[in-house]
């Protein structure tokens, strides 16, 4: 099919909750450039830490979205 899902990592790019790690794979980015990016976003605009937690309540973790890796 080739569709791709926004999901939480978990593993080796999982930090805190994984919000950053999933939509690094999500664009083929670099996790720590989406970290950086998040890092920025929270102490320039200070919504970053809301739109963190909320990323982190409504994205399905990687095992709920692909039960079979």
């Amino acid at each position: 099919m080739g569709s791709k899902r926004l999901y939480r990592t978990e593993g080796r790019y999982k930090m805190l909750c994984g919000v950053c790690g999933g939509i690094a794979e999500y664009f083929d980015l670099d996790p720590t450039i989406v970290r950086v990016a998040w890092v920025i976003a929270l102490f320039a605009f200070s919504l970053g830490f809301w739109a963190y937690f909320i990323c982190a309540l409504i994205m399905p973790r990687k095992s709920d979205v692909y039960p079979d890796l």
